[in-house]
């Protein structure tokens, strides 16, 4: 039985855990996963505004969002455990992209890719606009897309347990320790070290850390652009309701969207103000001063909104071209990674883990090509360039 060591126990490693040994008919894997802290308090997984759409300027990226809304549309049942069936709250009220004159070309040419591999997904004027979300100044507003259909949100905790749950009901094991280096031997990592002074032997290492995922590279002596940047959520109560409102991204970066009977938002700082490993506390005057007038702005009720809390968590950006890393490094045959998904790890997470797990058993992909996102294209400097990133 090929032992297999997931560094990083997290959606992205416990979905991959789970398509391992997905089917019972074929041979099963020895399978540890190493996470260095069962309650996830860090986790990106738990601290995500848990998204997901198709509203893409790539092709990858749209087809991996397309099986990813598939897989949660039915994961009650697939991620069932006896009399366990997962829920993770998925609703489906689509993505709104605001374009001002300036942005709306691309918009344009983004909505001809996404139709071309079926995406419900429409175009409207600022009348229009209008007349669907009244309560929205169309101020600036040359162009919006709105998806009509599997777009929305849910809960990214419930989804990583539901993955995590049917992976050890499969066999899989985890371990609560911290890894701290890797045994390679030549063109193999033979195992992976712990804190707790043992050494995991392992056929196959698979790299899924997330955010500190460029250490564990490290050790391999494998330089892997990642880094952890942190995002902030800011939530936030509103007299007003906002019938019908999809997760809204605005011509400023900001995103919102209803959470409950609040709302909650957000936004990408600039480059410049972009730090790796930033602590994860939040900067409220970023809110005050920043936020709170560019939604008043495009929401007039937000005038009387009240911050209610805040919390901060990490991307596992990819500095080279802000899209997923997937697959072998040329410089060794058995470590896999799966990283730099850029904040669409939660949505990204069904489609990685499965083609993961296939190059790992069959050693090609099976069922969706994601070499687009492979390290080659870094080696050979060949960005992916993905203009529609939050």
């Amino acid at each position: 039985m090929r032992r297999v060591v997931i560094i990083g126990g997290g959606a992205i490693g416990s979905a991959i855990a789970y398509f391992l040994n997905r089917d019972p008919q074929e041979e099963p894997f020895d399978v540890t996963v190493v996470e260095r802290d069962f309650s996830y308090t860090q986790a990106s997984s738990a601290l995500s505004a848990s998204s997901i759409r198709q509203q893409f300027s790539t092709a990858i990226n749209i087809e991996m969002s397309l099986y990813g809304i598939e897989f949660f549309r039915g994961l009650g049942e697939t991620l069932r455990v006896g009399d366990n069936v997962p829920d993770i709250g998925l609703v489906e009220p689509g993505y709104l992209y605001l374009a001002s004159p300036d942005g709306a070309d691309v918009l344009r040419e983004n909505h001809a890719l996404q139709k071309a591999h079926g995406v419900d997904v429409i175009l409207m004027a600022p009348d229009a606009l209008q007349a669907r979300f009244p309560w929205m100044s169309a101020e600036g507003i040359a162009l919006a897309s709105l998806g009509l259909s599997g777009e929305g949100w849910y809960d990214g905790y419930s989804l990583l347990q539901a993955f995590r749950k049917k992976a050890i009901s499969q066999g899989a094991r985890y371990v609560q320790a911290q890894a701290t280096g890797l045994q390679r031997n030549g063109r193999v990592v033979a195992g992976v070290e712990l804190d707790i002074g043992n050494v995991l032997q392992a056929d196959v290492v698979v790299n899924a850390a997330g955010a500190w995922a460029a250490r564990v590279a490290g050790w391999a002596g494998i330089d892997l652009p990642v880094r952890g940047r942190r995002r902030m959520v800011f939530s936030f109560s509103c007299p007003d309701t906002l019938p019908g409102c999809p997760l809204v991204i605005d011509t400023s970066g900001i995103w919102l969207r209803p959470e409950g009977r609040r709302f909650i938002c957000g936004f990408a700082p600039p480059q410049d103000r972009d730090r790796d490993d930033a602590p994860l506390e939040v900067d409220y005057r970023v809110f005050d001063d920043f936020i709170w007038p560019a939604l008043a702005r495009r929401v007039p009720a937000f005038e009387a909104i009240r911050m209610t809390g805040a919390w901060a968590g990490y991307y596992e950006m990819n500095l080279f071209d802000h899209n997923a890393i997937l697959g072998l490094h040329p410089d060794c045959d058995n470590l896999f990674f799966a990283n730099g998904f850029s904040g669409h790890g939660l949505q990204q997470c069904p489609a990685a883990g499965r083609g993961v797990a296939e190059l790992i058993r069959y050693g090609e992909y099976r069922s969706l090509d994601l070499s687009p996102v492979s390290f080659a294209r870094i080696l050979e400097n060949r960005p992916l360039l993905e203009k529609n990133v939050i």
